[in-house]
C-alpha cells in the first residue's frame, strides 16, 4: 500500500505545454531498470542514433550514476526537432524515465503522506496553465509509489512516519504540530489585507518569536492557539507600508547581489549566460554582482543590457493580478513543505522559511531588469529564480547558508522585501 498523496488548498493548474524547456535544460539521472528498460527499446537501430551513445555516467567513482545523453546544445538526445520525447512518442509517457515524469511536480515526504508541490521554472506552472492538479491524481498515486521505491522509502503509512525537518537546530516537534506552523504560515501568506511583501515581513516575525520559544510542553491545541496569538500580534509590529522600513544597509545590499547572481544564472540549455565562456568569467560576474555599480553581467540569455543603477531606479510593478501570481506561488512553497528538509538540502523549518522568503527582493529584482510587459515579466522573473530554489547545490552550501542566516537576524532580509516591494 503506498503513501496517499494530499493536494494543497491552494488553486494551481498545470499541463505539459510542449515548451521542451526541461528537455534542454536539465540532466536527467537515471537507475539500472530505466537504462535497461531503454536499451530495449532498440534505438540503436535507428538511423538517427546509430553509433550513438544513449547514456553517460556521472559522479565520483565510488557513487557514479546513469544519465541520459545531451547533444552539444544541451538538449536530452531524445528530443526531436519539433520539440517533442521520441521516447513518449513511440512508446508512451510511461515508457520514459521517472524524473521525466515527474516533472514539474515535486513529491514531499511529510509523514504518512505525500505533499504535492510543484516547479515554477516550468512556464506553465509559473502560468497556471492546464487541469487542475487533481485532474492528475492517478498519475501522482502512480508517481509517489515508483519514487518510494526508487528512494528506498517504506511505502505502508504505518510504518512511514519518517522524521520531520527540525525547527531549528536540534529543536523537533511531531509531523502534526509541525503542519500546525505550516498552516499559521499559509494563513499569513494567503491574506488578503496585507500586500504579499508585508505577509513574507510577518512570516520572518514570527520566525524571530518562535526561534525564541520552546515547544516540549506546548504543543496540539495549546500550539494552534499560541501562534494565532503571535499572529494576530503582528498587526501591530510589522509596519504595512514598506516605506516605513529602514533601507537596506550595504551589507545587506552586498549579501543580496551575492544570492541573486545564483538565482539569475543559467548555466545549460539554449539560453545560458555566461556560464558558456567558463569558471572565470563566472567569478568577475559575481565580483561586479557584489560591487553593484555599472553594467549588469547578463548570467542568463535573457537579460537584457541594463546597469544595476537602471534597474534600482525602476519602480516594481504593482498590480492585483502580479499580488495573485506571488500569493499562488508562495501558498505552494509553504503548503507544500518544499522549503525544508528533503527538498531543500536538509535546512531545517525557519532556515528554510527564510531562504524562502529571500526569493521575493530577488524575483522583483528581475522583474525589473527584464522589463517585459503586463504579468510576462513577473512570470519569468519566478521561473528564473524557482529554477535554482531547492535545486542548485550552492543554495545549500555552509557559506551560503551563512549568507541567509546573517540577512534574517540582522533584520536585513525584512528591509530588502519592504525595498524592493516599494
Amino acid at each position: 500500500m503506498s503513501l496517499p498523496v494530499r493536494h494543497l488548498p491552494v488553486l494551481q493548474n498545470w499541463d505539459c505545454h510542449v515548451c521542451g524547456n526541461c528537455c534542454k535544460e536539465y540532466q536527467v539521472t537515471i537507475t539500472d531498470e530505466e537504462r535497461q528498460r531503454i536499451e530495449a527499446q532498440g534505438w540503436q537501430a535507428q538511423p538517427e542514433f546509430a553509433d550513438l551513445p544513449l547514456f553517460s555516467r556521472r559522479g565520483p567513482w565510488w557513487a557514479r550514476r546513469w544519465q541520459l545523453r545531451r547533444r552539444a546544445d544541451g538538449s536530452c538526445i531524445f528530443l526531436s526537432d519539433q520539440g517533442r520525447c521520441r521516447i513518449h512518442e513511440r512508446f508512451g509517457a510511461a515508457a520514459k524515465p521517472l524524473p521525466c515524469r515527474l516533472f514539474p511536480f515535486i513529491l514531499v515526504p511529510a509523514g504518512n503522506h505525500w505533499r504535492v508541490g510543484l516547479r515554477f521554472a516550468c512556464p506553465s506552472a509559473a502560468a497556471s496553465k492546464g487541469r487542475p492538479l487533481t485532474a492528475h491524481d492517478k498519475d501522482l498515486a502512480e508517481f509517489a509509489d515508483q519514487l518510494a521505491r526508487r528512494e528506498g522509502l517504506p511505502g505502508n503509512p504505518s510504518t512511514a512516519d519518517l522524521p520531520p525537518p527540525p525547527l531549528q537546530g536540534r529543536q523537533r516537534v511531531e509531523w502534526s504540530d509541525l503542519m500546525r506552523f505550516v498552516q499559521a504560515l499559509l494563513a499569513l501568506v494567503r491574506n488578503p489585507a496585507d500586500r504579499v511583501e508585508r505577509r513574507l515581513r510577518k512570516c520572518l516575525a514570527l520566525a524571530s518569536l518562535c526561534r525564541q520559544a520552546r515547544f516540549d510542553v506546548v504543543k496540539g491545541g495549546q500550539l494552534t492557539e499560541f501562534l494565532g496569538l503571535i499572529s494576530a500580534s503582528l498587526e501591530g509590529e510589522v509596519p504595512a507600508d514598506p516605506a516605513a522600513m529602514p533601507p537596506p544597509s550595504w551589507m545587506g545590499r552586498v549579501l543580496f547581489r551575492q544570492i541573486l547572481a545564483l538565482f539569475a544564472r543559467k548555466d545549460q540549455g539554449p539560453h545560458r549566460g555566461l556560464a558558456a565562456q567558463g569558471r572565470w568569467t563566472l567569478l568577475g560576474a559575481a565580483w561586479r554582482f557584489a560591487r553593484g555599480r555599472g553594467t549588469v553581467p547578463r548570467l542568463n540569455a535573457f537579460l537584457p543590457e541594463t546597469t544595476f543603477e537602471q534597474v534600482e531606479a525602476t519602480p516594481t510593478p504593482r498590480s492585483e493580478e502580479a499580488e495573485q501570481v506571488l500569493e499562488r506561488y508562495y501558498s505552494v512553497k509553504v503548503a507544500s513543505l518544499q522549503f525544508a528538509g528533503a527538498t531543500n538540502f536538509g535546512i531545517a523549518f525557519w532556515d528554510g522559511l527564510e531562504m524562502l522568503a529571500a526569493t521575493y527582493p530577488a524575483i522583483a529584482w528581475l522583474t525589473r531588469a527584464l522589463a517585459q510587459p503586463g504579468i510576462e515579466g513577473l512570470l519569468h522573473a519566478i521561473s528564473l529564480v524557482d529554477d535554482h530554489f531547492g535545486f542548485n547545490r550552492i543554495l545549500g552550501t555552509p557559506r551560503q547558508k551563512l549568507a541567509f542566516r546573517i540577512l534574517a537576524r540582522t533584520g536585513e532580509l525584512s528591509r530588502l522585501i519592504a525595498w524592493y516591494g516599494r
